[in-house]
């Protein structure tokens, strides 16, 4: 899990949400990923989906049996999905995500008896430092909104002036 929050500075220095992944096979790492959505302007970059693209490339084969992942946060519908596709053997989580989580938060894509294959789940591996990284993003993200918007008010503000000075100008 260490890796994986490696990786999640890695996207937090994109000013991208730190989420980060890498995945284990064999006691090597062989796919790394973090979140680009914002970068490569994809819903498609989130990190388990760079990881398990990477790990396929370097495994040669689409089915990564024998694969831990481990992922700093509950990966979503759409990559829980892939990782049931894959073959994932195992997700170690770091912490979970109750708005949009697929691996117990909301609903368990990952371990549903009715799909071919199965993922074991393990949650809350180093999760106080998974939380504390995603946490000081948002709190830094909401007060550069907070700013952005207070200077738009203000700069909306000096050009209304502007008008009616203008208007008063015209009008003597």
């Amino acid at each position: 899990m260490k890796e994986a929050l490696k990786q999640a500075k890695k996207a937090l220095a994109l000013g991208e949400v730190p989420i980060g992944c890498v995945i284990v096979c064999e006691g090597k790492i062989v796919g790394r990923g973090y979140n680009r959505r914002n970068t490569k302007k994809t819903t498609l970059a989130h990190a388990e989906l760079i990881a398990i693209d990477r790990a396929s490339r370097k495994l040669g084969d689409w089915r990564l049996e024998g694969c831990t992942m481990y992922v700093t946060l509950e990966p979503c519908q759409m990559c829980a999905g892939a990782l049931v596709q894959s073959r994932i053997d195992r997700v170690v989580i770091g912490t979970m995500n109750p708005k949009a989580g697929c691996a117990g938060s909301l609903l368990n894509i990952l371990e549903m008896p009715q799909w071919n294959h199965q993922v074991l789940v393990e949650k809350g591996v180093l999760q106080p430092e998974c939380e504390a990284i995603l946490k000081c993003f948002f709190r830094e993200l909401r007060i550069r909104n907070k700013r952005e918007r207070e200077e738009q008010r203000q700069l909306a503000g000096e050009k209304a002036q502007e008008m009616i000075a203008k208007s008063g100008q015209a009008k003597a």
